[in-house]
């Protein structure tokens, strides 16, 4: 028998290997909903049984099937419970007493309320932040305005100067008594350090990692990529910008590194009653990060007076959900946009009903556009599937626009003259199923109007693709779009 192994080892081996592959495809085959993906992971377990193996055990476990999340999907759920007759009889009434503004977006906000309970919310103002030159000094002074409380969650915190200029100000505030609560995704923020916790920590301030990343674990994907604060239960901040140098186009954060293109980002500050949506899902995420069961009370929910004109209602999903809300209220928006829809994203990668509805929307004479980033990405590959679907967008009249004056990588979109969508979420697979996202959706035409500006603004700054133009590309760059394409429900 030992030397029958000895003579066979190599055919035993692959036998093995063979069986294992044949299982893990059935596996995907079961559990992987979209056949986009599903078609990924069986050319990666047929053609690299080895590799496709360990990338499908790494990434392509179906979270949503398995409930990985059950502690927080649960506690999202006791939440809801407790809130869900008052959001309910706030959303109609909001709605009756705001059609001006609602026109032609009702269905949107009643999406958004029946698959996830989260309310339009009147009276607000909308703040639009560009670039992390206008974000930083109006969180740093609604951090230092704080009397209660402060959270915080972040997909990237860098201990860099704006890193360290945060973290003074949340220690000091932790000192003077302000309840101070910080999540860091443990990939995003792989590179904060335990001096970092400590003196964070020895502060006051609590602070605790989101799905800890651990070898050979499949925690690469199902990240937490929003990006909220809330300070007082009143002000709130959402959007694209992460903490971290380069976010900010100003020398004195820059001024090591000259090599750093342009960074072209979005963020929103909101003051009003959509900030106790934010504050719901923060506490849904810290309950679950920190095994704690943060009580629903005045301090955290305060009674806040008019501040805006403003409509405001939030968009989340993630893993734990049963939909990717995220990426229905997008299709939503495009489906029932009348005159115009305007994206920016830093990664296209769109399933099959976002690209049909962009296509239906421009052959029905809506005017479309999509911004992308340039020949300045930070991943050559996602670019390269991005630009395989241009050529269908193209022939039926989306105009396509790539960034020149440095990298975009806002996530923003502007519909008609009365929705403004600002948030975490890209236009690609990877926001709507493996990552928890979070997006404003502001219903007011000053908020259209000023990112409408900047938008068209970003196109002067963008060179924009011409359908026979890119057509006459060569064969072997179509190959490369063709080959990655197959690939990008993975990206």
């Amino acid at each position: 028998m030992l030397q029958f192994l000895q003579d066979h080892w190599q055919s035993i081996g692959l036998i093995i290997l063979y069986g294992i592959t044949f299982l893990v495809a059935i596996k995907a085959l079961l559990e992987t909903r979209s056949n986009g993906k599903t078609l990924a992971y069986l050319l990666l377990l047929f053609f690299l049984p080895g590799i496709g193996v360990l990338v499908y055990l790494l990434i392509g476990v179906n979270r949503r099937i398995n409930r990985i999340y059950s502690r927080k999907w649960m506690s999202n759920v006791r939440l809801s419970e407790r809130l869900q007759d008052y959001l309910r009889q706030e959303n109609r009434q909001t709605l009756l007493e705001h059609p001006d503004l609602m026109t032609n977006k009702t269905g949107i906000a009643r999406l958004l309320f029946r698959d996830s309970l989260s309310p339009i919310t009147p009276d607000n103002e909308a703040i639009l932040l560009i670039n992390g030159e206008e974000k930083f000094p109006q969180l740093l002074d609604a951090l230092r305005s704080a009397k209660h409380h402060i959270h915080l969650e972040y997909y990237i915190f860098e201990e860099d100067t704006i890193g360290m200029e945060i973290m003074d100000v949340l220690r000091q505030k932790a000192r003077e008594g302000v309840e101070v609560r910080f999540i860091y995704d443990d990939f995003g923020s792989s590179d904060i350090n335990r001096r970092f916790l400590r003196q964070m920590r020895g502060s006051g301030v609590e602070v605790y990692p989101f799905y800890r990343v651990r070898l050979l674990a499949n925690r690469l994907n199902y990240r937490n990529h929003r990006k909220i604060v809330v300070v007082d239960g009143h002000t709130g901040f959402i959007g694209g910008i992460n903490v971290a140098d380069r976010y900010v186009n100003d020398p004195k954060y820059r001024g090591k590194h000259p090599e750093w293109p342009f960074w072209r980002d979005t963020h929103l500050c909101i003051k009003g009653q959509g900030v106790h949506t934010l504050q719901f899902l923060f506490m849904g995420d810290w309950n679950f990060c920190a095994e704690a069961d943060l009580p629903i009370t005045q301090d955290f929910f305060p009674d806040i007076p008019v501040t805006g004109k403003d409509l405001v209602q939030i968009a989340a999903s993630g893993p734990d959900s049963e939909r990717s809300s995220i990426m229905l209220s997008y299709l939503a928006a495009i489906n029932q946009a009348q005159r115009s829809v305007y994206i920016t994203t830093p990664y296209f990668i769109p399933n099959e009903p976002i690209l049909n509805a962009l296509q239906q929307a421009a052959l029905s004479g809506v005017d479309v556009r999509l911004l992308v980033p340039g020949d300045l990405s930070d991943s050559r590959v996602v670019n390269k599937a991005a630009e395989s679907f241009y050529e269908d967008l193209l022939s039926t009249g989306v105009r396509i626009f790539r960034y020149t004056k440095g990298f975009v990588h806002a996530k923003t979109m502007v519909v008609d003259d009365n929705l403004t969508v600002v948030g975490t979420a890209n236009m690609d697979i990877r926001s709507f199923d493996f990552n928890f996202e979070v997006n404003a959706f502001v219903y007011s035409r000053e908020a259209n109007w000023k990112l409408t500006e900047a938008f068209l603004q970003d196109c002067l700054y963008s060179s924009e693709l011409l359908l026979e133009e890119w057509r006459a590309r060569g064969r072997w760059k179509r190959l490369g779009e063709a080959v990655v394409r197959l690939f990008s429900p993975l990206l």
